[in-house]
C-alpha cells in the first residue's frame, strides 16, 4: 500500500470531501496475495463484496466484450515465428488513470497506532470487473493511434497481447529487431514499460538492460531451459509429445475419452498414409 502512495496511485481523501452522497461513492475492501515464492504481494481489491445495501460494485459495473483473440489462438501464432519473444506490461492495471475514483475508496493505516484513514484508488483496481476491458482497450486504442508511426508494434499489440502478456515474434532477426524496438517505443510513450524480456535470439535480450529481462531467459527446446510465461510452457508441453502419440489416456470417467481416442486412431492412420497435407 505504500508503493501505492509512493506512485500516487492512490490518495489521501480531504476530510471536506469524505462525506459525499451514498450513490457517489464506494468502499472496497482489500487484501493481500503473495506470489509463488512468497516474498511478494500483490493487494487485491474485492469488488464482488457487497455493501450495506446488499449490491457491490461488480453488480454495477459492466464487463465488457471480450477485445483479444483466445490465448490457444495466440499460442499457436506464436509458434510460427523463428524468432520468438515475449514480455509483459509492468503493473499494466496501474498505469492507467480512472475518473471515478470515488467509487475506489479503501480504509487503511500503516500502523496499528495510528488512525485508519480514507484513501481512493486513482488507477484501476485489481479485483473489479471491468479492469481487464478498461485495460485491454486502452493497448489498443495506443496501437489504433500510433500506426502510422510504429506498424510493426501496432500490429503486435492488436493481435499478439494477452491482457499484460507479449508472445510474439518475426521470421527475421532484423525484422525482430525493429519490432522490440517499436513496441519499447510505443509503449513507453504512454507510461508503459515492457519487462521480463525473452527471447531464442541473443541479439534480442543483449539489448535490452539486464534488470528488464527474464532471469535465465532462454526459448530453447533443446537445451532444456526454456524459462518464460507459465502458459507457454505448458502448451509447448502440452501441444505434441516429443514423444510421439500418447500411448494411454486416464481419467475417472474413462467414456469421455472415447472420441479422443478415435482421434488419435485417425491421426496414426493419416500420418502413416502417403498424403500431404499443405498447411
Amino acid at each position: 500500500m505504500e508503493d501505492y502512495l509512493k506512485l500516487v496511485h492512490m490518495e489521501l481523501i480531504p476530510e471536506n470531501e469524505i462525506d459525499v452522497p451514498a450513490n457517489s461513492s464506494f468502499y472496497l475492501p482489500h487484501h493481500p496475495v503473495p506470489n509463488k515464492s512468497g516474498d511478494k504481494f500483490r493487494v487485491v481489491f474485492d469488488g464482488s463484496a457487497k455493501s450495506s445495501t446488499g449490491v457491490s460494485l461488480n453488480d454495477k459495473l459492466m464487463v465488457g466484450p471480450q477485445l483479444q483473440a483466445d490465448l490457444t489462438t495466440i499460442l499457436i501464432r506464436f509458434r510460427m515465428h523463428k524468432i520468438a519473444m515475449t514480455a509483459d506490461i509492468e503493473k499494466m492495471y496501474r498505469q492507467i488513470r480512472l475518473k471515478d475514483s470515488n467509487f475506489q475508496r479503501i480504509v487503511w493505516r500503516d500502523s496499528p497506532f495510528k488512525p485508519i484513514q480514507d484513501f481512493r484508488l486513482t488507477r484501476i483496481a485489481y479485483g473489479t470487473a471491468s479492469a481487464p476491458y478498461l485495460a485491454v482497450k486502452c493497448l489498443q486504442q495506443l496501437a489504433i493511434q500510433e500506426e502510422q508511426n510504429f506498424p510493426l508494434a501496432s500490429k503486435a499489440a492488436l493481435k499478439d497481447f494477452y491482457v499484460d502478456d507479449l508472445m510474439s515474434g518475426a521470421n527475421s532477426t532484423t525484422e525482430a529487431l525493429d519490432l522490440q524496438a517499436q513496441l519499447i517505443q510505443m509503449l513507453s510513450s504512454a507510461g508503459l514499460v515492457l519487462r521480463k524480456w525473452a527471447s531464442n535470439c541473443n541479439e534480442l535480450t543483449n539489448l535490452i538492460q539486464e534488470d528488464l529481462r527474464l532471469p535465465n531467459a532462454s526459448l530453447s527446446i533443446d537445451d532444456g531451459t526454456v524459462k518464460t510465461l507459465d502458459a507457454f510452457i505448458a502448451a509447448l508441453k502440452r501441444f505434441i509429445s516429443r514423444r510421439g502419440k500418447c500411448s494411454d489416456i486416464y481419467s475417472d470417467c474413462g467414456s469421455n475419452f472415447v472420441g479422443a481416442k478415435r482421434k488419435l486412431m485417425e491421426f496414426e492412420k493419416l500420418s502413416k498414409s502417403k498424403i500431404t497435407i499443405k498447411m
